[in-house]
C-alpha cells in the first residue's frame, strides 16, 4: 500500500506532497508473462495477482499449470534465478512437465526480463502517486492497468524489445 512516486507537476516553487493515509501494511505480489506465438504473430500478457503474499514455489507452479492450459506447444520460460523459479519444488514440477524449456537469464538483469518492462511501466503510469486506502482499491487499479496493457500490442513489443534479446517479433 506504500505509494509509488513518481515525478509530477506542480506550481513553481511549491514541493508537491503526497499525502497517505497507511492504514495497514498490506500489498499485493504479481506474477507475469509476456508470451510470443511465432504462428499467430502475436503477444499475449497473463498476470496473477497474489493479495498479501509474496509468490513462492506453489504460486510459480500454479502459473505455469494454467500457461500450459492456455497455450499450446512447447513453452521456452526466461527467468532470473529468483528463488521460487530455483527451489527444488519448482524443479521437480518442471522435469514432470517436458514441454516448458527454461532459459535462466543472470542472477540480476532486469533489463532482460521484459515481465520486469512490464512491471515498471504499470508502478509508473498507473499505480504512481496513488492514494489507495485499502487493498480492494488497490486491487482494482492493477486490474485496470492489467486491462490498459494487455490488448497494447505496441506496449507489450515495446518490453520485449527494450531486452535487446535475439527474439523475431512481429512487425
Amino acid at each position: 500500500m506504500d505509494p509509488v512516486v513518481r515525478t509530477t507537476w506542480g506550481r513553481r516553487g511549491h514541493t508537491p506532497i503526497l499525502q497517505h493515509k497507511m492504514r495497514h501494511r498490506s500489498k499485493i505480489s504479481a506474477i507475469g508473462a509476456v508470451s510470443l506465438s511465432p504462428q499467430r504473430r502475436h503477444l499475449g500478457l497473463y498476470l496473477a495477482w497474489h493479495p498479501d503474499q509474496n509468490v513462492q514455489q506453489p504460486q510459480v507452479i500454479d502459473f505455469l499449470a494454467s500457461l500450459l492450459r492456455h497455450l499450446k506447444g512447447r513453452l521456452i520460460v526466461l527467468w532470473d534465478r529468483g528463488k521460487p523459479h530455483l527451489g527444488q519444488q519448482t524443479q521437480a514440477w518442471l522435469a514432470r512437465h517436458p514441454r516448458i524449456v527454461v532459459e535462466e537469464l543472470p542472477a540480476y538483469a532486469p533489463e532482460l526480463n521484459a515481465a520486469d518492462q512490464l512491471w515498471s511501466d504499470l508502478k509508473g503510469h498507473d499505480l504512481a502517486n496513488h492514494g489507495l486506502l485499502d487493498l480492494a482499491s488497490l486491487q482494482r487499479e492493477a486490474q485496470r492497468s492489467r486491462q490498459r496493457i494487455g490488448p497494447r500490442q505496441d506496449l507489450l513489443k515495446g518490453f520485449v524489445r527494450h531486452t535487446h534479446l535475439p527474439l523475431r517479433l512481429p512487425p
